[in-house]
Formats: structure tokens, sequence, C-alpha cells
């Protein structure tokens, strides 16, 4: 198989891409350090696509602390479009196809239903927009892109809300959780695997897709989904986001549908309780 060169390897994302291209026996995954794959150095991107000649890049890197951005737009902006694109023009020098995640928090979150490919993005945080600026500048630089945009994104890798959740409920005897922002978790080896499915098919249907987990949820629900599956003795409150403000505003209701990458590919996809139910599993230490 033609070489898969991942940017951003060391993320959650990243690390997911490891384990599961091990499982498939994918071999020709190259997963190059930061140091060497800084996607904000245009003469470190050339070497990379030098060395190893991808036929495939997926881009794991971005700005991910939404927060945060709200006050350090230069660098989420460099990060999350400038860096994409910077990846999607050399791809096109290369010859190679992109496949580049991006975010729910590009809606507005205001629609009751579940948002397909095509609908409006309409950012409300900087976050939101700069990931919204890099899907459009890989859109107007390479035709040969699948831009996957992905919600709640957690695992046995990295800073999370799995993570974050069972620390805190060992820690506390109760925590009060958001209830009415509604979307859905996503298991990042769930989305390892459909990334590593589209490019071994070979598809050429370019063009831009949902992926999450199967389900609808809240922030609260989730979290006691936690709780209960882990047997984690915590007593969670559920509180409106009015309640806990923060600096970026979350959309309301980001539930994606994922009929396009279903049905194009043939995607299995798992319900979100069952995948966490496996990264749970996954996190506990072996009984002695």
């Amino acid at each position: 198989m033609q070489n898969i060169v991942v940017f951003g390897a060391s993320g959650q994302l990243g690390q997911c891409l490891k384990k599961v291209s091990a499982e498939k026996n994918i071999s020709s995954i190259i997963f190059p350090p930061e140091t060497e794959a800084n996607i904000l150095d245009t003469d470190a991107i050339s070497k990379v696509f030098e060395q190893y000649k991808p036929a495939y890049v997926i881009n794991c890197a971005a700005y991910t602390a939404v927060d945060k951005a709200e006050d350090d737009v230069e660098m989420a902006r460099k990060i999350n479009k400038t860096g994409a694109a910077n990846l999607a023009q050399a791809c096109k020098q290369y010859n190679a196809v992109l496949v580049h995640t991006s975010t729910d928090f590009v809606f507005k979150g205001d629609k009751p239903y579940p948002l397909i490919e095509t609908d409006a993005a309409d950012p409300i945080s900087v976050y939101g927009l700069t990931k919204l600026e890099g899907e459009q500048d890989v859109v107007g630089i390479l035709p040969q892109h699948f831009i996957i945009r992905t919600s709640w994104l957690y695992s046995e890798y990295g800073n999370n809300f799995v993570k974050t959740m069972l620390k805190l409920g060992a820690e506390r005897d109760e925590l009060k959780i958001i209830a009415d922002q509604v979307g859905t978790p996503t298991y990042a080896i769930d989305l390892a695997a459909a990334i590593l499915d589209i490019i071994t098919s070979g598809s050429e249907e370019f063009g831009i897709y949902h992926y999450s987990n199967e389900g609808v949820t809240s922030w609260y629900d989730f979290a006691k989904g936690i709780f209960d599956l882990s047997a984690t003795q915590v007593k969670a409150y559920p509180i409106r986001t009015s309640e806990y403000p923060t600096r970026a505003t979350r959309p309301a209701f980001s539930v994606m549908d994922k009929a396009k990458i279903k049905t194009t590919f043939n995607i299995q996809i798992p319900y979100w309780r069952d995948s966490l139910i496996t990264c749970l599993e996954r996190l506990s230490p072996p009984a002695p």
C-alpha cells in the first residue's frame, strides 16, 4: 500500500491511529514527530513529503483549547487555518490526498435536528471559526480532500472528558454538569478506524463528511454513563449552561447526521454507550 503520513501524531487521534493501524496490519503509515513535521513550517512539510512521498496525509494537528482560543486568536488561526492550508498546498504539489479533521463547532447549534454536511456553518467561537476557515482553505486549494467533522472526542489517550470525569468523580462527592448542551460523544478509536477504512477503500468520493458515534446525549447524561459504567460513587447534578459560564460559547445542539459517510463507505458506526464501555474497560487496570 502507498504511504500514509500523519501530522499531529502525538495527539489523541494520532495515538489512536497508531493503535488501529497496528491492529489492521497497515505498515505503510508513518508518524513523524512534531519536531520534524510542524504544520506551520513549510520547509519541514516539504522535507516530510520528499522523504516519505505519501499518497495520503492525515491532519490530526489542531488548536483545541476552546476557551483559551478566545484570547489566543492568532495562534488558533495559525494552527487551524494556516496549518491546514500549508498541508493542502503540499498535497496539491505532491499529488496526495488530504484527510483533514474538523469539528461540530463550525455550527451555531440552534437547529433542532441532526446536521448534514450541507447545512450552513455559523460558528460562535474562535475555535469553531478558525476550524471553519481551515476547512474553507482545504476546499479552495485541494480537490482531493476528505474533511471529517467529529464531536466530543475521547479515548484512553490524552486529556478528554471521560478521563476528567473519572478523576473528578474519584476526588469529589458531587459534581454539577451541564445538561442543556446536546451532541454525541465520539470514541477516537472508532474515528481512527473509519479514517483508515476510507483510505484503504481507495475511494475518490472526496468532500466533507460527518462522523461521531451513534445516538444523542447531553454532557450530563454522558457523565452519568461514565460514572454508572465505571461504578464511580459520585452524585451528579444537572445544571444549565448559564450556571457555568465559560469564555467560549458552545453549540447547544450539535448532533450530526452520519448517513453520508455510512452510505458512501459502508461504515458501521457503534452506539456511543457501547464504545464508552470499551474505552472504560481499556482504562481499567487488570484485576490482580
